[in-house]
Order: structure tokens, then C-alpha cells, then sequence
């Protein structure tokens, strides 16, 4: 198990992304409501709940991509409310995302989904764009000829690598993962969290990691925060989830894949 574990108190550091009173629904249903959560700089945050509790919802919050009713979302110091749409632009060049199942452009090859954000933000020769495709296509560890494939060419855990090539295609601050392992058996999913971490740490990353992988949330999680009735339930480290007496956390942690992952000392 990684000893991931920040020496610096909570207060003390850099909040990047500030969640408060949060209220999301669709229709009738309300999906979030009163939702407080902080998420610091240079931690991997795993973001935990049982299924259909709104878990990506939060995340698809926090990039816009559904709206919220009432609350107030700030990334990396700025109100996303107050932003101007040239400002909001600005500050999107700044995060990357990994879907859950990768979201790939099913017409284009590897280096050319890879690209897609530099061609949005960025005015570069397409030399340069080929370089630095293939310098991310690299750093998340596919071979070269990956590169001019497409997607319907690769295996699932090939596809979550260009997947999150092309989140790294800007050189975020902020990386957001919705079920990154997810659809992978366990030695991918292990190298996947390996390479999640070794990421986060040589380049600085702050990694807001929805998922509900046992073996993630023990090995690569600064901290954790679970998601139940609309809001945060409890969040901390590992320990402090275990020592937790909310049912549902019980059920979750102390259960039987909970008690497979530690007997394997992961």
C-alpha cells in the first residue's frame, strides 16, 4: 500500500476546488442537496457512494455539464457563477477529464482524439501538435503504434490510457476520473491506479477520482469522502472510514470484497 499521506494539517492547505450547499435534480428527483466538499491541491480525492446516489452527477456539476439549483461551486479560487464565458474558457484549459468509458471519437485514431483539446485551446503547428501527442501518448505508457489506431482497435485498458492522454493533453492543475478501473480485471486495474499515482506525483496534479474500487481507495486515495443521501456522509483517510459506524460505510468497507482487498495487503 502506498503511504500517500499529507503531514500538513487540513486548514493549512490550498483548497482547488470549494463545494458548498450544493443542490443538483432532475425533474421531481433531487440528486444532491446541501452538499458541502473540499478537494486540495496536489491530493487524490476518492469520491465514494453506492450506486444511483449521484456520485458522477457531483463531477458533471463542478465542469457544467448539468445544472445545479442552488449552492457554489469555486475551481482553483474562482466562482464559476461569476465568470465571464471567455474567463470560463480560460479556467477549462486548466482541468481534464477521463469519462467513464472514455469518450473517445470513435472516427478519429489515438493521436488525433489526443489532440482535439490542443486544436481547441491551442494555435500550434501540426508538428508540434504530433510531438506532443505522442509525448502523452507516452507518459500513460501505450506504444507508439497505438497512436494511429482508433478506438474500435483497442482493448479496454488501452482505451482508458488515450483516454487519459487526451485529459492530459493541456497540462491540467486538476484531473477529474469517473470510474477509471472500471471495466478492467484486477492487474489492470492495478497498474492503472499505479500510473494514476505516478502521474499525480511527478507532475502535481489534484485528482478528484470518482469510484468505487476497494483496491483504489486502499492504495492511491489521500483521502475519501462518501456520498450518501444527497451529501457527504463522512470523509478522511482509509482509517478514518474504517472506524466509521454509519451502516452503510459498515457495509462497505468491513464487507467481504472489503475484507478481500485487505487480506491481499493492498
Amino acid at each position: 500500500m502506498l503511504d500517500r499521506r499529507h503531514s500538513v494539517p487540513d486548514d493549512e492547505r490550498e483548497i482547488v476546488i470549494r463545494v458548498r450547499d450544493i443542490e443538483v435534480g432532475f425533474g421531481e428527483k433531487t440528486i444532491l442537496k446541501g452538499l458541502d466538499l473540499d478537494v486540495y491541491r496536489g491530493e487524490i480525492l476518492g469520491f465514494v457512494g453506492a450506486s444511483g446516489q449521484g456520485k458522477s452527477v457531483l463531477t458533471r456539476a463542478i465542469l457544467g455539464l448539468v445544472p445545479k439549483r442552488a449552492g457554489t461551486i469555486e475551481v482553483l479560487g474562482q466562482n464559476l457563477d461569476s465568470l465571464s464565458p471567455s474567463e470560463r474558457r480560460l479556467l477549462e484549459r486548466r482541468w481534464g477529464v477521463l469519462f467513464q468509458q472514455g469518450a473517445l471519437f470513435s472516427a478519429l485514431t489515438v493521436k488525433q482524439n489526443v489532440q482535439v483539446p490542443m486544436r481547441e485551446f491551442l494555435d500550434l503547428s501540426d508538428r508540434l501538435l504530433d510531438e506532443l501527442a505522442m509525448l502523452k501518448i507516452e507518459m500513460v505508457g501505450l506504444n507508439p503504434d497505438a497512436a494511429d489506431k482508433l478506438p474500435s482497435e483497442l482493448s479496454g485498458g488501452m482505451i482508458k490510457r488515450a483516454a487519459l492522454a487526451r485529459a492530459l493533453s493541456l497540462d491540467p492543475d486538476i484531473l477529474f476520473l469517473d470510474e477509471p478501473t472500471s471495466g478492467l480485471d484486477p492487474i489492470g486495474a492495478g497498474e492503472f491506479d499505479e500510473l494514476i499515482a505516478t502521474l499525480q506525483r511527478t507532475l502535481g496534479l489534484t485528482v478528484f477520482m470518482v469510484t468505487h474500487d476497494l483496491d483504489s481507495l486502499h492504495t492511491v486515495c489521500d483521502r475519501i469522502a462518501a456520498l450518501g443521501d444527497g451529501k457527504i456522509l463522512a470523509e478522511g483517510t482509509i482509517e478514518t472510514m474504517l472506524a466509521s459506524d454509519h451502516p452503510w460505510l459498515r457495509a462497505y468497507f468491513h464487507g467481504k470484497r472489503a475484507r478481500a482487498v485487505m487480506a491481499t495487503g493492498a
